[in-house]
């Protein structure tokens, strides 16, 4: 592993030169790879076995004291893929898989790709009714399943059409809990498995799927959003080796959850294009963080910007910026944390990005600009949008607007042959993403959603660079993931004491993203908050339960019959704002409470936590 000195700019930024025409080979080289076509014969699967045979003897992956090599690694996924073979999985076939981040995870998906076959890996936090959705979504004819997550599958068997003992794939973790009777025992079996690289890998293309990546996309139920083995090879090039500048010596630090492509396609895809290693955690660890950096010698991690936040959060320490980390790749990082992140933990590079799961096109800071998430390279548009009418804006012609340069607005990207758009497995849900003419006749561009605006950043070769502004629609971010607001009013609805509920995000301040808050309308003056606060715990992950509750007299709808939630938003959880009665849950979880102008001033004032 390359040592570069932490505390002196000066040196990094001569090493830097020196190793300039080494990273400019590297920059074509992975601009060239994001060229091929998609007919070109790679995938995930190939990348491992490469690296079995270039990097045979280097570190893969480091995780809970155990170290493999690229060859060891690649005999632990050939294991699997031979496993998965005799029970009748192959090309096309989508096979659920529910585990925390461990080794066993990667090996498990990649175990599946080498066959052609398509891993929807799910949420671990998800429960019941949307569980047994996703599961349902891909049409999983198998079901891997970590001994940690045993429980919540159990618990929809019965909602289910798999078959126990051949459908369920059981793979143990801490060895506490025994294989169930409706599961295989893989790893009672392991060992009977051939370590050989199947030769099915060899036929894959870059059209064909790998994964399916579970977002709630703007309305609804989660959606299963379509990775081909295309966009999973072009992102690692894209993101790691153009974007971060990741070699072959990094070590790059995952402690997100795999089940997101952020940790799946970016970090782990990045590492591997190049023959890195990965330092692989469980779970993130705000006060272990940087203690691990320096006990592995980490030098690259992926966030998203809470996770830079809660470091921030962090008592300050006088050996902060003493550690071997250079460069971070990653998402959501706020501006106005930007610089104090990066100078109290002394990083060189933040490649921040801006992508979408089921979206076509990225944008990157590939300049390493400050407090932006960078440039896109393929054809976009920045369209006016009406907040508070929660809709596009168009001219006299029947065209959308284009902003200005100080404008926020609506980001679309062209889908084109080499942008080209794989959506979700619901072709409907894919379709209404979709927006045609455009700018001009017979164009056709891929909504994503989200606002943004251009900012300054001086030189930049003439590229446009971008931040983030906000998330328009159904949908806002809360605890690093995305929560879809009719997913919660369904389940709010179902409350024997509420009407109708409307649903939407609130910024709160010192939090990333938005909390959730449920404007609410009673059948009755009379409101059971204790078993109202239970029915979200039960039916809704954590990061879904709404923390602010506001009782409407009526709800306002637009002509066409939508929810309005624009004046909602704006008026948020201040009580001088709203003259209906807000409520809070409170800290103990058990119920909700009056926010109060008291209460409120403690959450302005971040005494709270939320």
């Amino acid at each position: 592993m390359t040592d570069i000195p932490k505390n002196n700019n000066e040196t990094y930024r001569m090493n830097s030169l020196f190793q300039y025409p080494h990273m400019i080979t590297s920059v074509a080289r992975g601009v060239f790879e994001m060229k091929r076509s998609r007919d070109t014969k790679r995938s995930t699967g190939w990348v491992v076995e490469r690296n079995a045979q270039q990097h045979s003897n280097e570190t893969a992956i480091i995780f809970e004291g155990t170290t493999l090599t690229w060859f060891e690694f690649n005999q632990l996924v050939n294991r699997f893929s031979h496993c998965f073979r005799s029970k009748g999985i192959g090309h096309g076939d989508a096979i659920a898989v529910i585990m925390e981040n461990r080794t066993e995870l990667l090996a498990a998906v990649i175990g599946l790709n080498k066959l052609g076959a398509v891993a929807g890996i799910l949420n671990t936090n998800l429960r019941g009714t949307a569980l047994t959705h996703c599961v349902r979504s891909v049409n999983a004819m198998k079901f891997v399943v970590g001994e940690e997550l045993l429980s919540a599958v159990d618990e929809i068997r019965s909602e289910l059409t798999l078959k126990d003992t051949d459908d369920y794939i059981y793979i143990a973790d801490a060895g506490t809990t025994p294989c169930p009777d409706w599961c295989f025992n893989f790893p009672e079996h392991s060992e009977g498995y051939s370590t050989q690289n199947p030769p099915e890998t060899g036929k894959i293309t870059f059209s064909d799927p790998c994964f399916y990546i579970f977002t709630s996309g703007t309305t609804g139920l989660p959606k299963a959003a379509v990775m081909s083995h295309g966009r999973w090879y072009k992102a690692a090039n894209g993101f790691g080796r153009v974007g971060s500048h990741i070699k072959q010596t990094d070590r790059f630090y995952i402690t997100l959850p795999l089940y997101h492509n952020n940790a799946l396609t970016l970090a782990f895809g990045s590492a591997a294009m190049v023959g890195a290693s990965v330092y692989l955690r469980r779970k993130f660890s705000a006060s272990q963080f940087w203690n691990d950096t320096r006990e592995h010698n980490v030098t690259a991690f992926i966030y998203i910007g809470e996770l830079c936040r809660y470091l921030l959060l962090q008592p300050e320490k006088p050996d902060d910026g003493d550690n071997p980390v250079v460069k971070c790749l990653g998402n959501g990082l706020r501006p106005d944390l930007w610089m104090e992140f990066k100078n109290r933990f002394n990083i060189h590079r933040i490649c921040e990005f801006y992508a979408l799961s089921e979206g076509n096109s990225a944008f990157t800071n590939l300049l390493n600009k400050d407090q932006t998430f960078g440039a896109c390279l393929s054809p976009y548009t920045v369209v006016n949008y009406d907040i508070l009418n929660d809709e596009i804006v168009m001219d006299k012609n029947g065209y959308y607007q284009p902003v200005s340069k100080e404008q926020t607005g609506l980001l679309l990207t062209e889908i084109t042959e080499q942008d080209s758009y794989d959506g979700y497995t619901d072709k409907k849900a894919s379709d209404k993403r979709i927006l045609r003419n455009v700018l001009k006749q017979g164009d056709c561009y891929f909504n994503t959603g989200d606002l943004i605006k251009q900012v300054e950043v001086g030189f930049s070769f003439g590229l446009p660079h971008y931040q983030f502004v906000d998330r328009i629609g159904d949908t806002f971010r809360w605890k690093g993931e995305n929560v879809s607001t009719s997913e919660v009013e369904s389940v709010i609805n179902q409350h024997n004491d509420v009407e109708y509920s409307n649903v939407y995000g609130v910024t709160v301040p010192g939090c990333d993203g938005r909390a959730g808050m449920a404007a609410v309308k009673l059948k009755a003056e009379s409101f059971d908050l204790q078993s109202f606060a239970s029915s979200l715990d039960e039916q809704l992950p954590a990061y879904a339960r709404p923390l602010f509750i506001r009782l409407l007299n009526e709800m306002e709808v637009t002509g066409t019959f939508k929810l309005k939630k624009g004046a909602l938003k704006e008026e948020g959880i201040d009580p001088a704002q709203v003259t209906e009665q807000l409520l809070m849950r409170t800290p103990d979880g058990q119920g909700f409470e009056p926010l109060t102008p008291e209460l409120h001033q403690k959450v302005v004032g971040q005494q709270l936590k939320l």
